[in-house]
């Protein structure tokens, strides 16, 4: 059983405020610090620090959050998988997607699979890369689908698809001159989704690496829906990157096209994570071969 003192320190790497962890877990802030000076005493190590006046995981903190909420997850889906056996319920599993990884990468391949699988009864979490680790790390979802940059070195993940980013125009557009390189879209207006979000931060990065910016460009247009950001662009009201599986059916339609660039493609992998060290390791890596031999 998970001891209380626990969930006082997991709560507090997750809002890096003691004020704030004191008010989820319904205790005084005294209390907090009283959880998180014990737990430093019995593993004989400072566990956070403030730099900055922001408070921040010391690297000895940082290994206990990673052991601790696999072991709090762990905890949790063992009581699931024995009340669903005393019962003969089914096995509650909950999975995270990013917007372009859930609509148009594994939706498809997880129905397939929970169709086949009538002793699962799954929830699927939706949210922004950033959002969706939060939810695994507090152990909210057993695995997630992400489409965004994370620390590699801090979660089990595989590859699950490598998929284009590459931009879009309305089918009617016409360029004062015909772009060839990432530079000559500069005059244009950029539709793109809020800064956070995992197709951002790619293509953030992609720019970066070619010495620009969002802010380089005439004007941008912020949206956080990937289907408000594909109806603003056939409507003709700037140029996009998104992913290429994302506008498949309106390119075959012919709502929108492709802006064909010189130079290496912007590409990026759709990463299947989950918490290190996991008991259910071979559960979630058996669900990750099933998803992908149907993708």
């Amino acid at each position: 059983m998970q001891d209380f003192r626990v969930r006082t320190f997991l709560t507090v790497c997750r809002t890096l405020n003691y004020t704030r962890a004191a008010e989820e877990l319904h205790i005084t802030q005294p209390a907090v610090s009283q959880h998180i000076a014990f737990l430093e005493k019995e593993y004989g190590a400072d566990l956070f620090t403030y730099r900055r006046k922001k408070l921040e995981l010391t690297k000895a903190g940082l290994v206990l959050r990673d052991a601790l909420s696999t072991m709090a997850h762990d905890e949790s889906m063992l009581r699931e998988r024995v009340s669903a056996l005393a019962s003969g319920s089914a096995v509650e599993l909950s999975i995270g997607m990013t917007l372009t990884a859930g609509e148009y990468l594994a939706a498809a391949p997880l129905a397939e699979y929970l169709a086949a699988r009538p002793d699962i009864r799954a929830t699927v979490r939706s949210g922004g890369t950033r959002r969706l680790i939060e939810l695994l790390d507090a152990g909210t979802v057993d695995c997630a689908f992400v489409e965004g940059l994370f620390d590699k070195s801090a979660y089990e993940w595989d590859v699950f698809r490598t998929e284009r980013l590459i931009c879009v125009c309305a089918a009617g557009h016409r360029f004062a001159r015909e772009p060839q390189t990432m530079e000559d879209l500069l005059g244009e207006r950029l539709v793109t989704r809020e800064p956070g979000s995992g197709t951002r931060a790619v293509l953030d990065h992609a720019l970066a690496a070619r010495n620009l910016s969002i802010e380089g460009f005439a004007d941008t247009l912020i949206a956080e829906s990937l289907g408000v950001i594909k109806v603003m662009v056939a409507h003709d009201l700037g140029v996009a990157f998104l992913y290429e599986a994302a506008v498949q059916r309106e390119l075959q339609e012919g709502s929108l096209k492709e802006v064909p660039l010189a130079g290496p493609p912007i590409q990026h992998d759709i990463a299947f994570i989950r918490l290190k060290g996991s008991a259910f390791e071979p559960e979630l890596q058996a669900l990750f071969d099933a998803l992908r031999e149907r993708s």
